[in-house]
């Protein structure tokens, strides 16, 4: 087997504020489900984490702000001291390994179930749209979806908080910054899509007026982290969780173009299509997007290791961030790197299965070469 270094620009070091990353292969965050019914993180997920630091850079699972932010079993949280204090077992190990570690906020929006919600209250939206989808897992097993309860205008600006707060605990637990969850059809995106969001006041309606909610939330957490550490997630072709609205083109460009006046860590978006695509027009691309942000740019969804290499050398991308690859190659870097085959990809029962097994057993290629 050849051990000749392959794809010279995915492999190459970058530069983010401070932190020097040494190769363009990220970690995408990836709900994995282990952190239990408390939303604790643990040494399991420490060890899943660490396993995989080859990358140049980490992004967490995604992780709840809040208690209404929650809308899936067993997912981290980050909104008590007891979750910080945890969070700081799986940060301090991925740094021995010399990789920083960004770790994705989240809130869930109508993606959620009134049995995640205290109180059996509704899940929050911008307005008061059912997701068309198949049921949820809940607490109390799978269910239809709800029709979401429409924020009032005075509660918005405490999730704002909530989502500062968040940014502050991440600070507290050593992460090197946070990356904001403005895409997938969870509550910011809703908030950004005309199709989700049919409100009448300042933060609805127009383009400038849905991409409020997202503008107060950068500002906020950047008041406790400097720009450089701070990423913002997008999907503009996304049609996960009922998405997709017919002025996408002009929406997404619209936020992109704003959001290059933060000077951010990057933008991370959701531009290829193994997921789904909402079919409204052409796919929006990399280059698209190269027209109106000028930073740093994370390209994701379905690339294999020459599409990452070439949207990289071509200039489109400054990183590329792999999913469901690292989930079954915790050495996906040096699998790169070397030319060694892929493993098998992991089973869909064991993605969320609570278990250890499909989570932190998956052999590195030098491991199955010695049993082998």
């Amino acid at each position: 087997m050849s051990t000749q270094a392959l794809s010279p620009a995915l492999l190459s070091s970058l530069q983010i504020g401070d932190l020097k990353l040494k190769n363009r292969v990220v970690m995408a965050p990836m709900t994995r489900s282990r952190a239990g019914e408390a939303r604790m993180p643990n040494a399991m997920m420490a060890e899943y984490y660490t396993q995989r630091a080859n990358a140049g850079l980490i992004i967490t699972e995604a992780t709840v702000i809040s208690l209404q932010a929650n809308g899936w079993l067993n997912t981290p949280g980050i909104y008590n001291q007891e979750q910080t204090q945890a969070w700081k077992q799986v940060v301090d190990a991925v740094h021995a390994k010399g990789t920083p570690i960004f770790l994705q906020l989240w809130h869930c929006g109508r993606a959620s179930h009134s049995s995640f919600q205290e109180n059996g209250q509704l899940p929050v939206a911008p307005s008061a749209i059912k997701l068309n989808g198949d049921s949820i897992h809940t607490p109390i097993g799978k269910q239809p979806y709800e029709t979401p309860r429409a924020l009032e205008t005075n509660e918005i600006p405490l999730i704002v908080e909530d989502y500062r707060r968040a940014a502050e605990q991440a600070k507290i637990a050593g992460f090197d910054g946070v990356e904001i969850h403005a895409a997938n059809g969870y509550l910011i995106d809703e908030f950004l899509q005309s199709k989700t969001n049919h409100r009448n006041d300042q933060w609805g309606g127009n383009i400038e007026n849905r991409y409020r909610f997202l503008k107060e939330i950068v500002e906020a957490i950047l008041t406790v982290l400097p720009s450089h550490q701070v990423g913002v997630r997008l999907s503009p072709n996304g049609v996960y969780n009922d998405m997709g609205s017919q002025d996408y083109r002009e929406t997404f460009l619209y936020v992109a173009e704003k959001l290059n006046s933060y000077n951010l860590a990057y933008l991370h978006l959701i531009d290829g299509l193994a997921f789904g695509f909402h079919e409204l027009g052409e796919p929006m691309t990399l280059a698209d997007f190269r027209g109106v942000f000028t930073g740093t740019i994370m390209s994701n969804c379905g690339y294999t290791q020459e599409q990452a290499e070439d949207v990289i050398s071509k200039g489109l991308a400054d990183l590329v961030a792999f999913g469901r690859p690292f989930i079954s190659n915790p050495d996906l870097v040096e699998r790169f790197a070397h030319n060694w085959p892929l493993n098998s990809p992991a089973e869909m029962k064991d993605w969320y299965s609570f278990e250890s097994e499909g989570y932190i057993d998956f052999p590195t290629y030098q491991q199955s070469q010695a049993v082998s």
